[in-house]
């Protein structure tokens, strides 16, 4: 089937990429033109944006990649590029050219280029970090099962599992501690599929949402995307906000992260620059609530926790 197109071109903004440290230090303007190929029918029916890809939002998306942590290779760059506009399930395929007009190159030249084409299939699994949390019932059986239900889900493998750690809960109704983990994993599904596989299992738990931070049988968060070696892809609709706009304030996230990666860096807040999950835990306003359970630990394989909870 033939495809239509949406075309964006000329976004331009100022990075540091590049292999030479003056490239590093100094930085220089880029730019990047983008053709998704996809199906407009279902827009041009409804005319509903809501039905499309979002030009304006994914423009925000690129320009922070463009911005954000630096890479040696344009090539590269492209790729993070593309996989930021296949991240919308209804874009089928991507063009995407990155242009590097200041490039220190000692002739005379108008730019420097690099063209890919990149289809979902193509890319492989990324890095993704979810959080868990529980307060009713077996917390760590729910936990656990909650690993063994994410295990499940076609195109998602779970890589590692943090300390468990219970905390005092945060906001909402008087209730009973949690116990939270964070849990590293490997997938092929784009953002809003893995947070669909999340909300199933949380389903499968036996999860409500009567009460806005009630206390609920499983709750599991998608705090980052794209992550293996940076703070993550910058996602932002109504379902859907990554990194995870509260994790950075979290020291019930950020304490058993930080466990689990001391390398981890996020955003202390939108555009911020990325900030060591491990310091963004020492300074959270809610550490002192945060305590170490080492007598509970989850393990990757099915119905072996090495604790259970006394009851």
């Amino acid at each position: 089937m033939s495809l239509d197109r949406i075309v964006l071109t000329g976004l331009t903004a100022f990075g540091f990429h590049g292999v030479y440290d003056h490239e590093r230090r100094d930085g220089q303007p880029f730019g990047v033109d983008v053709a998704l190929h996809l199906d407009t029918a279902p827009a041009a029916a409804s005319d509903d944006v809501a039905d499309t890809v979002h030009y304006g939002e994914l423009a925000v998306g690129l320009t922070a990649i463009l911005r954000g942590e630096p890479v040696d290779l344009i090539e590269r760059l492209a790729e993070r590029l593309a996989r930021r506009c296949l991240a919308d399930a209804r874009v089928q395929a991507v063009d995407v050219t990155v242009h590097k007009p200041s490039a220190p190159i000692p002739e005379q030249f108008d730019d420097v280029a690099v063209s890919i084409h990149r289809q979902w299939r193509q890319l492989p699994p990324v890095a993704a970090v979810l959080a868990l949390g529980a307060n009713l019932g077996d917390r760590l059986a729910t936990l656990e099962s909650a690993l063994t239900g994410l295990a499940g889900v076609a195109g998602l493998e779970v890589v590692a599992a943090s300390p468990v750690v219970e905390t005092a809960p945060v906001g909402g109704p008087a209730q009973p501690d949690y116990l939270n983990a964070v849990v590293q994993v490997r997938t092929r599904l784009r953002p809003l599929e893995l947070l669909a596989a999340c909300g199933a299992v949380e389903q499968a738990h036996g999860r409500t949402r009567e009460t806005h931070w009630a206390a609920r049988t499983l709750d599991i968060d998608v705090l980052a995307y794209d992550c293996s070696d940076w703070t993550g892809m910058t996602w932002s609709d109504a379902d859907l906000t990554l990194p995870h706009p509260r994790a950075a304030e979290r020291a019930f996230v950020l304490v058993p992260w930080s466990q689990l990666d001391g390398a981890a860096r996020l955003p202390a807040g939108p555009g911020g620059a990325p900030v060591p999950v491990a310091e963004l835990a020492a300074r959270a306003a809610d550490r002192d609530g945060v305590r170490p359970r080492p007598d509970l630990v989850l393990t990757l394989d099915a119905g072996s926790t090495s604790g259970r909870e006394s009851s």
